[in-house]
């Protein structure tokens, strides 16, 4: 099978996604093409609640898009915004965003997010099937966890595939200036495959990737991907790694952002089951 082929297969078993009026869509394009969410599944949190761990997949290869919350973007009963992305960069996205589940949630129970982009509007179904339960935050074959990020050297941790707009840190900017982005990275040093196959080909032990997910005008990063220095001897916390990263931001227009970030660990994008990796979110309102 191809690796197109794998993703769209991947996307429609996990999800379920039901594509509305419409035959399975042709091969990726450029521009002009549809995104479908992905359920990627579901898991307990620390605490014993239970979150949906949802990403997307947007078939173009080249084409970003916008698509504000409302009719055309809406996750169901109990929206239209549950904190879902409004703008979907090109390709595979995994684990964007959780969804926390209520507690009274059963497993027949389920939401609805509801796509349409181009033309083309897809549903995807988020339920409590036990095929679909994970755990992202952990990995039992070698005890891998994700990294542990803040954006602050003595501030709140983010661990796993949490970003939430509930918990967000808030930043301030202009559209005059770029907004510096900080941000401190520790892990484990431990590795996942989705095969169990050792690592080929060494990489960092943390790779970022920063993103706009929100907002009314266009974002550009100095850096979407910087690299985590290691920190010197004696720096931050007694992990096997730990890093610093800086990028900067600019904002074409005002108005209320979010930007995402994922932060990799040997793992790599996608994880191995569903581990392991980090996700947070950022507030930013940008005045002119």
């Amino acid at each position: 099978m191809t690796r197109l082929g794998s993703l769209c297969a991947a996307g429609l078993l996990a999800g379920g996604v039901l594509l509305s009026g419409q035959h399975i869509p042709e091969p990726r394009k450029q521009f002009g093409a549809g995104v479908t969410g992905s359920f990627e599944g579901w898991f307990y949190d620390e605490d014993g609640s239970r979150s949906f761990l949802v990403g997307y997949f947007n078939r173009n290869t080249q084409q970003e898009l916008d698509v504000p919350i409302g009719p055309d973007n809406r996750l169901e009963p109990g929206g239209p915004d549950m904190g879902q992305p409004t703008h979907f960069l090109p390709g595979r996205q995994w684990g964007m965003f959780v969804v926390p589940v209520p507690k009274d949630f059963k497993p027949q129970d389920k939401y609805t997010w509801t796509l349409a982009a181009n033309g083309q509007t897809t549903s995807v179904p988020l339920r409590l099937n036990p095929d679909y339960i994970m755990s992202p935050l952990a990995e039992i074959a070698v005890h891998n966890t994700p990294p542990v990020i803040r954006f602050e050297p003595n501030g709140k941790t983010f661990q796993g595939p949490i970003a939430n707009l509930t918990i967000a840190p808030v930043r301030t900017a202009s559209v005059s200036a770029p907004l510096t982005l900080p941000l401190w990275a520790t892990d484990d040093m431990k590795y996942t495959s989705g095969t169990g196959a050792p690592m080929t080909t060494p990489r960092p032990p943390v790779t970022l990737m920063w993103s706009k997910y929100r907002g009314p005008g266009a974002v550009t990063f100095d850096k979407a991907r910087p690299e985590v220095e290691k920190l010197s001897e004696g720096e931050g916390p007694l992990t096997p790694f730990t890093g610093r990263a800086t990028t900067s931001v600019r904002f074409r227009e005002p108005g209320d952002y979010v930007l995402h970030v994922t932060a990799y660990d040997y793992s790599g994008e996608g994880g191995g089951f569903g581990c392991c990796w980090t996700t947070s979110l950022v507030k930013v309102a940008v005045k002119p």
